[in-house]
């Protein structure tokens, strides 16, 4: 093996051990230059495979660093993605068991859900509007392997995006029901108002960032298809969460999802 694969694998051990023995790790770049790009996606490519080795399947895709000033505080000037895949999903209204995440936070967002393939010439949001069955409130669930969520883009591009686990709404509105640029978010803890923002605050419209998504997948051959779920970035600022809180997200138009955190074991 190369020494650039030799390097690409020791960083997706190390991400794979932390998220194995919950034990978050150090940054990866002193293996990776933090903004090796390419470096960091074909990392996450290794520790995805693997999850799909032991039988989970991707079911969609999450955009993230869609925030000007996320990205500002990063380094970079674009979004990032990772894989959805099926054990990463949580029922609305449902539980998340102790002992599943690091070092969790939440984000309210808008998510897709695709009913066309997004494989074409994709010269602007008309053609994403026209593959989308369908949006819904969501909340992400982020989570870092990486203590202290110490990262820089390579790290959290390695890591699925900081992916962990995800929540949709049951409800899907059709787009000719809600126009997603012009929603507004409240997220609340324990009933407690902790984030509020709007679908112009990802990217300038939800639409804007699946369609970079969709141009960016199709140019490495792996395009969005029908069936997919989107989590399309977050509304406003993300949240800590801790066992035994409950989170609430309503945007209008779409309604309201909710997840709560099971408490920690005595």
């Amino acid at each position: 093996m190369s020494l650039v694969t030799d390097v690409r694998q020791a960083a997706a051990d190390r991400l794979w051990q932390a998220a194995q023995w919950r034990t978050p790790c150090p940054p990866i770049r002193d293996l990776v230059a933090a903004d090796d790009v390419e470096s960091a996606y074909a990392i996450s490519s290794i520790n995805v495979a693997r999850r799909l080795e032991k039988g989970a399947l991707r079911v969609g895709r999450k955009i993230g660093l869609t925030s000007e000033a996320v990205q500002r505080q990063l380094g970079v000037g674009t979004p990032d993605f990772g894989a959805l895949l099926d054990d990463m999903v949580v029922a609305p209204g449902g539980v998340v068991p102790t002992g599943v995440l690091l070092q969790p936070k939440v984000e309210a967002e808008v998510a897709f859900v695709l009913t066309g393939d997004l494989d074409g010439a994709l010269e602007s949001t008309d053609e994403v509007r026209a593959a989308i069955g369908g949006a819904m409130a969501a909340i992400e669930i982020v989570d870092s392997r990486i203590a202290d969520w110490d990262i820089k883009y390579a790290d959290t591009v390695a890591d699925n995006a900081s992916c962990g686990l995800y929540v949709v709404s049951d409800t899907v509105v059709p787009l000719a029901d809600v126009e997603p640029v012009e929603v507004s978010m409240t997220m609340s803890i324990n009933g407690e108002e902790v984030s509020t923002g709007s679908g112009a605050a990802c990217l300038g419209d939800p639409l804007n960032a699946v369609l970079w998504l969709a141009r960016t997948l199709r140019d490495v051959g792996d395009p969005l298809r029908a069936g997919e779920v989107v989590l399309s970035g977050a509304l406003g600022p993300m949240a800590v969460v801790r066992p035994g809180d409950s989170v609430e997200t309503t945007i209008t138009g779409l309604g309201t999802v909710s997840v709560r955190f099971a408490e920690e074991s005595a």
